[in-house]
């Protein structure tokens, strides 16, 4: 067993095999196999036809999409109300162009009082540096009686020189909405403006735009506890140096952020959005989600095509491509429906599933389960194409919950689009260096994000809530 032992661990040079038993080189055999199976899945996964980020995909990129091509040809189509550059009414400056004072051909002089304007044209442009400073003075009196009288400063003016609240949000804009470094967002501030701001001080800036939006971060991590239907993901973190998780739940009007040093039910519980809710979860059947019994389940359909895809290209078998056809243009009907504002009948969703479970079937002959050789202990190694079936077996309700509800989409694309922005920032800036960082940043975004779903500008949000008056969130 020795020698069984030695090609298990990968040695660089093969074992006397002449010595071995029947039995022995079997379980060699199975072994090698099975490695060379998984190291084949391994090179041929790739962003189309998996989960894997695009990053991953390396200087050769495949361009292959699932996205049908609609023949239409590339650029705006006809009949496409374009928008450009409009003038103003009321310009900020206007300046008039002198004429000559004499006539280029007569030479006679030019009645210059009677010219009117020809033709307006309008350049729009930024001041090259300014800021402004605001001098506070208090007041002294001294009444008649002695008393002495001083007018207090208002309100946010402690220091003998500030910062005020406008150039305050622009520095957590740059470095949380925009993702900037703090030290590029600091050279950014004085090359526009001329005004000269410290990376630390961004960096306090930061924490007291947290200290002002944490009561609106609460209130939404309220809301889409409540709210029938949010999507979650996570997402791995580089904080302090180490490993750490990024959770996201999400709708069409909320986005909350968190972060923890643990992916599964810890950091679920520990942030207390999913646990109990009542309500539809869209997720990419992530096994911890399905622990959470009180919610009803439905899966991203666009993870499941890209595995389609994936076992369709090793197989060459048919049953993928069907299934893929089945969603997409069960999903095409969706959108129609739900444009056209109707519903599909029961006897509707009923054809669907049949035709779903016709195809499931057919792949399971295919690929039925690989049975454990008698030399082997443990659990066998099942293909990636059985595994899929299993799924698509086991959570038929799940993939297909967006056919009989239409307000389940179609994909967890709402929970995938409010990851990336953080996995920007931390390809742009690095890991966050302490937690407390991260957790500042989460709060921010969180608000960040859902009030520019609801409309507001995100410079603006922030001077509102650096000039204590923060934005409410939509009803």
């Amino acid at each position: 067993m020795r020698s069984i032992m030695l090609v298990m661990k990968k040695k660089p040079s093969l074992p006397d095999l002449t010595d071995l038993t029947r039995g022995e080189l079997e379980v060699i055999i199975v072994t090698l196999w099975d490695r060379l199976v998984a190291l084949e899945t391994k090179v041929d996964k790739n962003s189309s036809n998996s989960s894997k980020p695009p990053s991953s995909d390396g200087l050769v990129k495949k361009t292959r999409s699932l996205r049908e091509a609609s023949g239409k040809q590339a650029g705006g189509q006809l009949g496409h109300k374009g928008t450009t550059l409009k003038r103003v009414e009321q310009p900020t400056e206007t300046l008039f162009h002198r004429l000559p004072m004499q006539c280029d051909q007569c030479h006679h002089l030019l009645p210059l009082n009677q010219a009117r304007v020809s033709e307006r044209r309008q350049v729009f442009d930024v001041p090259e540096r300014a800021f402004a400073v605001v001098e506070h003075c208090s007041v002294e009196l001294v009444c008649q009686c002695g008393q002495v009288h001083v007018s207090a400063f208002p309100e946010g003016v402690t220091e003998v020189a500030q910062y005020g609240p406008n150039v305050r949000a622009l520095g957590v804009h740059l470095t949380q909405g925009q993702m900037l470094p703090f030290a590029r967002a600091a050279e950014l501030i004085h090359d526009i403006y001329g005004l000269s701001v410290s990376p630390g001080t961004l960096l306090a800036w930061v924490g007291e735009a947290r200290g002002a939006l944490q009561d609106t971060a609460q209130q939404i991590a309220d809301g889409l506890r409540a709210a029938p239907l949010l999507s979650a993901d996570e997402s791995g973190l580089r904080v302090a140096g180490k490993l750490h998780w990024l959770h996201v739940a999400a709708n069409e009007t909320l986005t909350w952020y968190g972060v923890h040093a643990k992916r599964g039910m810890d950091a679920i519980e520990a942030h207390g959005i999913l646990p109990k809710r009542i309500g539809v979860l869209v997720h990419d059947c992530w096994a911890p989600y399905w622990r959470l019994e009180d919610s009803i389940h439905a899966l991203c359909n666009a993870h499941l095509l890209r595995e389609l895809l994936y076992v369709q290209e090793i197989t060459g078998q048919a049953w993928p491509q069907s299934m893929m056809t089945l969603l997409l243009n069960a999903n095409k009907l969706c959108e129609a429906a739900r444009q056209k504002q109707i519903t599909f009948s029961a006897g509707d969703v009923a054809a669907f599933r049949t035709l779903y479970d016709a195809i499931v079937n057919e792949g399971e002959q295919l690929n039925p389960m690989a049975v454990k050789p008698a030399c082997l202990r443990g659990p066998v190694k099942q293909s990636v194409a059985f595994n899929l079936l299993k799924r698509f077996r086991l959570y038929a309700d799940a993939v297909l919950l967006f056919i009989a509800d239409h307000a389940v989409p179609f994909t967890n694309n709402i929970g995938e689009r409010a990851v990336r922005m953080p996995k920007v920032k931390q390809k742009i800036s690095g890991c966050f260096r302490t937690v407390l960082g991260a957790e500042n940043f989460c709060v921010i975004r969180s608000c960040l994000d859902t009030l520019r779903k609801q409309g507001h500008g995100m410079l603006d949000v922030l001077r509102r809530a650096f000039n204590g008056d923060p934005i409410r969130l939509a009803a």
